[in-house]
């Protein structure tokens, strides 16, 4: 660890030396520029008429005068030959400075990787906690084996980690401690704890994650669809239900639990999306007919629970891909037994879809208020991205206060561009009128041009 520590201020050092140079060069150029200008510029043109003219001499000293013309000659001539040197000079400075600006910008793309690993050496010398090996190579920069590549425009690549991770390197160095080639450790809940605190995507790691006990092969479609899977498909360790029972009867426990009733496929799940009321909850099959039959067929549904959206949109053959996160509940696994496409990944990170490729996106009480402003204008901008021209974003019981509808989430919408279809504001009443309370659900389309 000392000898890796000791490293970075020597390339610091190097540095400061480099950039001392530059300005040496730089002055050096400056002094040559000016020089040029002096012996070349207007000013060191001579009028021999305006000597004649002006000095007053008889016509007996011409003899002197000549003398005087070809020792002014002979410097003129010398002066031409200094230019010319300092022309030679000055091309030579410039192909020097050109290589000291590669070698900079070189030193300054390989700083990047310098920063990351002195913040890392950094945290391990104050901190005692020895940065690990996996850690260290999970985060490092990796030379292509084939040298530069003009595709990706460089000779290496850097592993793609979340900026969040530097700020918590403790919880980023115990989660990249473990045996290479071994087992996984069984931290999914402290994994997303670090995804949603901005650690995203987390490093990948050289370890096997536990599989489940005693395996069972999952339903076939259709009956998937509907059908709750067995409890040999989980690893149950991460949460505080051990079996999909517990997690259907959760919804008669007193508290709060994220999507309390998710699980229960015949309960409330059953009934979602069936039914247009006219104002908040809109149906499928209404959504649906706002465009040419056949058209919407592939598509995200964000914070989707256990996946039901997509379901129902199975049904109808359209293919949506759902993205959930565990929270005390294995959602993601959940999705994946109903035969669906879960992808583990929160609300602040980039969808990771092509621009104008998706038919739909639909959200339903994910996006809301508790977002930071600006992170949710960051998301709209990326559903809008990931939308096809003519695509559908489907925003279902957006929750805010009502002074924040107008002043706030209006406004925004506005800003992104989409166009309205459908817009259904109503008051949350059961806290009590005082606390106005929202919700507001809409269906927004992307412009065609």
């Amino acid at each position: 660890m000392g000898s890796e520590s000791e490293a970075y201020p020597k390339k610091h050092s190097q540095q400061a030396q480099t950039k001392y140079k530059l300005k040496l060069l730089v002055l050096v150029i400056l002094t040559n520029l000016l020089t040029i200008y002096i012996f070349t510029g207007s000013s060191f043109n001579l009028n021999l008429s305006d000597y004649t003219n002006h000095i007053p001499f008889p016509v007996r000293d011409s003899t002197d005068l000549l003398h005087q013309l070809n020792s002014t000659r002979d410097q003129l001539a010398a002066s031409h030959l200094l230019i010319a040197e300092l022309h030679q000079k000055l091309n030579s400075t410039n192909l020097l400075v050109e290589a000291l600006l590669i070698e900079l910008s070189s030193n300054q793309h390989e700083s990047l990787a310098d920063q990351k690993m002195s913040r890392l050496m950094k945290f391990s010398d104050k901190s005692g906690i020895a940065v690990s090996d996996e850690l260290m190579m999970a985060v490092s920069p990796h030379k292509l084996p084939l040298g530069y590549s003009p595709r990706v425009g460089s000779d290496e690549v850097y592993p793609p980690v979340g900026a969040g991770c530097l700020k918590y390197q403790e919880e980023l160095s115990q989660y990249m401690t473990y045996e290479a080639g071994g087992e996984c450790p069984i931290d999914d809940v402290f994994a997303q704890r670090l995804m949603m605190r901005g650690c995203e995507p987390l490093p990948r790691r050289r370890c096997r994650p536990k599989s489940p006990a005693n395996y069972e092969e999952p339903t076939s479609l259709p009956q998937s669809l509907w059908s709750t899977p067995s409890d040999n498909s989980i690893v149950w360790d991460p949460y505080t239900c051990k079996s999909y029972k517990c997690l259907i009867e959760r919804k008669n426990m007193p508290g709060y639990f994220d999507c309390k009733d998710c699980f229960d496929l015949q309960g409330r799940e059953k009934r979602r999306w069936m039914f247009d009321n006219g104002g908040l909850d809109y149906s499928i099959d209404q959504v649906l007919k706002a465009k040419p039959h056949g058209t919407i067929r592939i598509g995200l549904d964000i914070g989707g629970g256990t996946g039901t959206f997509a379901a129902r949109m199975k049904e109808r053959n359209i293919t949506i891909i759902t993205s959930s996160m565990n929270l005390d509940g294995p959602f993601n696994s959940f999705i994946a037994s109903r035969g669906l496409i879960p992808i583990h990944v929160s609300v602040s990170q980039r969808l990771p879809f092509f621009e104008n490729t998706l038919d739909i996106v639909h959200s339903m009480h994910i996006l809301s208020n508790w977002i930071p402003d600006a992170t949710l204008e960051f998301t709209l901008y990326d559903i809008y991205r990931v939308l096809r021209p003519g695509g559908l974003f489907w925003l279902d019981h957006f929750f805010c206060l009502g002074s924040q509808l107008n002043q706030t989430y209006i406004p925004m919408f506005d800003r992104v561009g989409f166009k309205k279809l459908r817009w259904n504001n109503g008051m949350k009443l059961d806290r009590g009128v005082h606390k106005n309370e929202w919700y507001f659900s809409a269906l927004l389309e992307k412009p065609m041009t």
